[in-house]
């Protein structure tokens, strides 16, 4: 009966991370060069409908992420301060730091950039957001690509 309970969490926290970094390198690789090609300026339009309908997946796939990462480290017996020691360790601290720094970064872009980019009257000012909001979503992509080297060096030890 564990064993199954393990499986069904670890394919929740699997499928989490397949919809939150599988949507960002969609959106990244895919939607926005695509909208560009297509719209030109008015990429940004389709953009932002786009994230609309991608946020609250992201945001359940970080609240199961956190809840599913918390429970396979307690059903693994990690859960004490043991869990951050040795090799294995180290990589745990780094994939749970890494993954905090997205998270925040993922809701400071939604609850603090957006909204200013959205109240920006200056075309310029709106670019300079619009800009450092992309570079964000890179950030982040870049961090969960580290995220799963991590996950496969910590499943290898």
């Amino acid at each position: 009966m564990r064993e199954l309970l393990t499986a069904a969490v670890m394919w929740v926290h699997l499928t989490a991370t397949i919809i939150w970094l599988g949507g960002i390198a969609f959106i990244l690789l895919v939607a926005i060069p695509s909208a560009r090609k297509v719209l030109g300026g008015e990429a940004g339009k389709l953009m932002g409908e786009v994230t609309k309908k991608f946020t609250p997946m992201a945001n359940l796939s970080i609240m199961f992420l956190l809840l599913t990462g918390i429970f396979l480290m307690a059903i693994d017996g990690n859960i004490s301060g043991e869990v951050f020691q040795g090799g294995r360790g180290t990589g745990m601290l780094l994939k749970f730091l890494l993954f905090l720094l997205m998270a925040g970064v993922h809701f400071f872009r939604g609850r603090v950039l957006a909204p200013r980019i959205a109240k920006t009257q200056s075309d310029g000012e709106k670019a300079r957001l619009q800009k450092l909001s992309l570079n964000l979503v890179w950030l982040n992509f870049g961090s969960g690509l580290v995220v799963l080297l991590l996950s496969a060096y910590v499943g290898a030890r």
